[in-house]
């Protein structure tokens, strides 16, 4: 009797079973399949594909606001307004490549040609393009060439590397161009579309999704004393020969300019980084309106909020960025910021990071309010800040007012200039007045080689350099003055 109960249960559960399989089979799931003609089908699954191929399809988004998911618009869109890079330069001023066979039969003044390939995005009808300032640093000669194959000599507006952004431009008219987006809305999760010019290849555009943003991948600290790294991070594929392309979004609008991938090869490993395009709207105006980009700064030293951090200072909760110290003078200082705050909003804008605040800050110029929440005692202020420069004022910055600060002028020596005193650089000062120079006791017809212990080679070069250093600063330099035989190190202030 025990063993007929027995076998009966085991029939009916088998029953079940099959039951319940032929039920799901048929009425429940289904296979997404995207054929060659891209339309979506839906076949009940039988076991076997229809074209009898064991493979298994992960499901992607089929729409976007209730409409199918399409790339050809913004792609072709895109394509037109992002233009091959070809940066041409010499070697002669690195030790690294001089080669003393070419040497004894061109003599010391021969140059080893190079060339390096990037991407850049048409911005304007009229012709200018943006690139990153690593495709163009150190370029005698800027070749574009359009996706449909025509030709221009560009040259550099001007450039930024604390934000690794260089502006070109071309003479031409009716060029195709990005609409700019706004990267401040971008969510992750986002469909993004990369597109520039790998390993040579032109016109080439990739998809992915915004992985992360405020990105820090701290690739900028030696380029710029104020750098600004706050990266839309995407899984979008770009490799060697994107940068200074485009990252765009849906609509075709211009949301980045992709900049640096994550490596351990030096190709795509499934993670690039592009610099926001808010960001990338202020250098441009700058450039144009003033020659140069204007970095606004807090006068503030900040830390990220953490677990130790919230407990440290009694928060309520882990956010914001800490100000750990405010500095006498400063933006911070003026506003009545103190030390202790925790920064949590920048004109209505969240702030949870040391690189969202950069950003932030980042999008205005000396001389410019905004208005900045912080938590006190973990109860939320409001606080109206008059943003300073540098040298803590107001005022725009120029490279000419600059150098009138320093109380000298410069000019790069030529290759008999080098060869007659024995060196593979240099800048010599040209003239003298009332400044920093001065007060040293630096006179005019002196070449400086090193500035800080690098290497100047341009003028730019000493702008470059003394723009990382802060107001008060003392910045040593050496070098020599013609006919003499000995070098001279001297120390200027920076006021």
């Amino acid at each position: 009797m025990k063993a007929k109960t027995l076998i009966g249960n085991i029939l009916i559960a088998g029953l079940s079973a099959l039951l319940t399989i032929i039920i799901y089979t048929n009425f429940f799931q289904e296979t997404i399949i995207h054929g060659p003609d891209s339309d979506i089908k839906k076949q009940r699954a039988t076991g076997v594909l229809e074209d009898s191929n064991q493979v298994n399809y992960s499901r992607i988004p089929a729409a976007l606001n209730g409409e199918i998911m399409d790339f050809t618009l913004a792609a072709e869109n895109s394509i037109h307004a992002v233009v091959h890079v070809t940066s041409k330069y010499n070697l002669e001023n690195n030790d690294y490549y001089k080669n003393p066979i070419y040497e004894w039969i061109f003599g010391d003044t021969y140059a080893q040609p190079s060339v390096s390939f990037g991407s850049g995005v048409i911005i304007s009808k009229d012709g200018y393009i943006v690139t990153n300032y690593h495709v163009v640093e150190n370029s005698d000669e800027i070749q574009i060439i359009l996706n449909d194959k025509r030709t221009f000599t560009a040259e550099i507006v001007g450039s930024d590397p604390g934000t690794d952004l260089a502006l070109l431009k071309v003479e031409s008219t009716e060029l195709p161009y990005f609409s700019f987006g706004n990267s401040d809305v971008i969510k992750v999760g986002e469909w993004v579309l990369a597109v520039g010019n790998p390993f040579n290849l032109t016109s080439t555009v990739t998809a992915g999704i915004v992985s992360a943003k405020a990105r820090n991948i701290h690739i900028l600290s030696d380029q710029s004393n104020y750098p600004i790294e706050s990266y839309i991070q995407t899984d979008a594929a770009v490799n060697k020969g994107n940068s200074g392309g485009a990252l765009v979004n849906l609509k075709g609008e211009l949301v980045g300019i992709n900049s640096a991938i994550i490596s351990p090869s030096g190709a795509y490993s499934g993670y690039s980084f592009a610099i926001p395009v808010n960001i990338v709207k202020k250098v441009v105006a700058d450039i144009i309106n003033f020659g140069e980009v204007q970095r606004a700064v807090l006068g503030v030293s900040i830390l990220d909020v953490n677990n130790e951090i919230a407990k440290r200072y009694n928060l309520n909760k882990i956010e914001g960025v800490l100000i750990s110290s405010v500095n006498d003078k400063g933006a911070a200082k003026e506003a009545e910021m103190k030390e202790g705050d925790v920064v949590i909003e920048v004109n209505k804008v969240k702030i949870n990071s040391i690189a969202e605040l950069t950003e932030q800050i980042g999008k205005y110029r000396p001389g410019e309010i905004i208005y900045i929440t912080v938590k006190r005692n973990n109860k939320r202020k409001q606080i109206e800040v008059l943003l300073r420069n540098m040298h803590g004022n107001t005022k725009i910055v120029t490279t000419d007012e600059f150098f009138s600060i320093l109380g000298a002028s410069f000019q790069q020596i030529d290759n008999n200039d080098k060869r007659r005193l024995g060196i593979n650089n240099g800048i010599k000062i040209t003239g003298i007045k009332k400044g920093a120079f001065s007060k040293a006791g630096i006179k005019e017809g002196f070449v400086i080689i090193k500035l800080q212990g690098e290497k100047v080679f341009k003028v730019d070069d000493i702008k470059k350099i003394l723009g990382r250093e802060e107001s008060g600063a003392l910045v040593e330099l050496e070098g020599l003055y013609p006919g003499g035989r000995y070098i001279y190190v001297f120390q200027i202030k920076l006021e």
